[in-house]
């Protein structure tokens, strides 16, 4: 009989979950990554309007109110691209650039589209992640942490692995796309593996 979840990541993203799973096997005494380890679609937790307007605000929002819904502690990240030369930009709005939540064909799509003159020397970005810890019925549990990874564009996807915008940033010092790296490989440097580490220590207190 599967053990009771004991944590809860706010996202519908299969990918997100699959990668939190990673970062945590091995890292919690006594924690079975892949079965108390769950989504916020198998918590039955609504999904959270992301009314904030830093990465850091929007984490926070859908790790309390899922905190709140299910009981149970929880993590969340908001994450996204900053294009240099776009100001930041989509940033906040990555998951939704080209108008509908979660279409990565069609943000890639338009993204490479506006970026299409802009040469080679000036196409630096930064994948941006800001995740969060909530406790239920703790405010003194909550905490946030941000990574960052950078890197530069190319002018057309490379890669089969990842979601988002992984297959056209290339990080610094690869040649590879971060679609096409290793989940280990990517873990390894990316800005959700960064900030999920350094949440890792008051995740460890908390599910103590």
């Amino acid at each position: 009989m599967p053990e009771a979840p004991r944590l809860v990541l706010a996202t519908h993203n299969a990918g997100k979950l699959r990668e939190l799973r990673e970062l945590l096997r091995g890292q919690v005494p006594g924690l079975d990554v892949d079965t108390q380890v769950i989504d916020a679609a198998a918590a039955g937790a609504p999904d959270v309007v992301e009314s904030g307007v830093t990465f850091e605000e929007n984490a926070l929002l859908k790790a309390e109110q899922t905190a709140q819904a299910t009981g149970l502690i929880a993590v969340a990240d908001d994450s996204g691209l900053a294009v240099d030369v776009l100001g930041g930009a989509p940033g906040i709005f990555s998951a939704r650039w080209a108008g509908r939540h979660g279409d990565d064909a069609a943000n890639l799509e338009l993204l490479l589209a506006q970026l299409s003159d802009i040469p080679a020397g000036r196409r630096g970005a930064a994948f941006v992640c800001a995740a969060a810890l909530a406790v239920p019925g703790d405010p003194a549990g909550q905490r946030t942490e941000r990574g960052e990874l950078r890197g530069s564009l190319l002018t057309a996807p490379r890669g089969t692995g990842g979601f988002g915008y992984d297959p056209i940033l290339v990080p610094e010092g690869l040649d590879r796309s971060c679609a096409e790296l290793a989940p280990d490989e990517k873990n390894a440097i990316s800005h959700r593996g960064i900030a999920f580490r350094a949440l890792l220590p008051h995740l460890i207190d908390a599910l103590s």
